[in-house]
């Protein structure tokens, strides 16, 4: 059997493989399997789901799968990743599972784990675990099969425990927000908790319909919300993701600052009251060298990961961090959540604005990014296009001309079929004709077989 589990769990395009219903009760006979092995005690898990319409399929699937071998199941409906984490532990579950493919296009979708302290789960927990699919587990007996319930006010609890990360004696009066929910899970959540806390919400992206989640919207098309910044003279724009556990924000003038930006202001506060533990900011090998050396600037250090918020947690975790993430907008507070939270941390920007007075595109531009370019290449599912000689060759030059002032990344996508290349350099021209001459040769490559 092919491997299952990518960067982010398991995903794939709707009623294909992997992504097939017949897939997801194999699945949660499995992780049921996996979670109950201790039959002295009553086990549970927490459900929840974006707002793709194949959502339904595989809330079902698993739910089946689940309580085929007694695991309790309890339905959170539509709730950013975020809230399940958050209720895996808070409600004592055993596991947390959530029905998403974060940004991907409607036609996507996953299936993403959470332990029963509500962090993702380990590489060594899923590799046992596709194991136990592969295999094929026993069912329950008769009378320990589980039962299935939905909890209606799971939403609610998100909200208040998001609050909470929030300065108690601050309000957001005065401040116009647009906050576009990407017609995902958050569409309800984050403009209530923004409305709560004093803003005034221009909301966009809230009238999800199953095949819009994503569409021309959020933090991967943020050109909506910006137009709207503009329009409304806001004095922010707070761009989420289809499961919300990425925010990219957008300045007064609906100039995008990414996640980059938002680590960098982050930790220079944090460091300067305190809160920032063992000196250093976790981020992954795609930060910008300009968010390196800003931090080095100001004494602190840059810990780099592998893509993939879960590596960032687990590094964090390993060395007492409690600030990290990535640049497209994954922004990990330990001391808040268990996993990205864009609208906790789009409410940590926003008590910055109410604290120094400052304007979004003040608190947005805390470096000057060394050029960046990152281009995708396609492949087939069976074709290793890096394992050519000509790919080898080129990325070897491409290296040798970027040495000294920038960097070369090359790879796999953990969730779809791209080979990413991405370089940096003082140089623009340099940066291009590197990146170029790799994409052209893994282009070749891909073309050739």
């Amino acid at each position: 059997m092919d491997k299952l589990f990518g960067t982010d769990g398991v995903r794939g395009t709707a009623n294909k493989h992997p992504m097939t219903a017949e897939m997801a009760l194999r699945i949660g006979a499995a992780v049921g399997r996996y979670f109950s092995r201790d039959t002295t005690s009553v086990h549970r898990v927490v459900i929840g789901k974006d707002t793709r319409l194949s959502g339904y399929m595989f809330e079902n699937a698993l739910t089946a799968g689940l309580t085929s071998t007694g695991m309790n199941v309890l339905l959170l409906g539509p709730v950013p990743t975020p809230a399940v984490g958050m209720l895996t532990r808070s409600m004592r579950a055993d596991l947390g599972v959530m029905i998403s493919a974060s940004h991907n296009p409607a036609v996507d979708n996953g299936i993403k784990f959470f332990g029963p302290d509500g962090f993702k789960l380990s590489d060594q927990m899923e590799d046992d675990i596709e194991q136990l699919i592969a295999a094929g587990v026993s069912p329950a007996e008769a009378a320990g099969i589980g039962r299935a319930k939905r909890v209606d006010d799971g939403r609610f609890r998100y909200i208040e425990r998001v609050k909470t990360s929030f300065p108690r004696q601050m309000r957001l009066d005065g401040l116009k927000v647009v906050v576009d929910c990407a017609n995902g899970a958050s569409y309800r959540v984050a403009p209530d908790a923004l409305w709560e806390l004093g803003a005034t919400v221009i909301p966009v992206g809230v009238s999800p319909d199953g095949k819009n989640i994503n569409k021309g919207c959020g933090s991967t098309s943020p050109q909506m919300a910006a137009e709207t910044v503009r329009a409304h003279g806001a004095d922010v724009g707070i761009c989420l993701d289809g499961d919300a556990d990425r925010v990219i924000l957008l300045d007064e003038n609906g100039e995008v600052g990414d996640g980059d930006q938002f680590m960098a202001l982050m930790a220079a506060s944090w460091a300067e009251s305190g809160q920032l533990a063992q000196g250093a900011l976790v981020a992954t090998v795609m930060s910008n060298l300009g968010l390196e050396h800003f931090l080095r600037d100001k004494g602190l250090r840059l810990e780099r990961t592998a893509v993939g918020d879960r590596y960032v947690v687990e590094r964090m975790r390993e060395g007492g961090f409690n600030l990290g993430g990535e640049q497209s907008g994954h922004i990990v507070m330990t001391d808040y959540a268990t996993t990205g939270d864009g609208l906790m941390a789009a409410l940590q920007f926003l008590a910055e604005m109410v604290r120094s007075g400052k304007p979004a595109s003040a608190l947005l531009r805390s470096f000057e990014p060394v050029p960046q370019l990152l281009k995708n290449v396609r492949f087939a599912k069976g074709q290793t296009p890096l394992d050519a000689s000509g790919v080898k060759a080129a990325i070897a030059q491409a290296e040798k001309d970027l040495s000294g002032a920038g960097r070369l990344l090359i790879r796999k996508s953990g969730t779809e079929p791209l080979v990413r290349v991405m370089a940096e350099h003082e140089n623009e021209d340099v940066m291009i004709r590197a990146v170029d001459s790799v994409v052209d040769a893994v282009a070749d490559a891909v073309s050739a077989t």
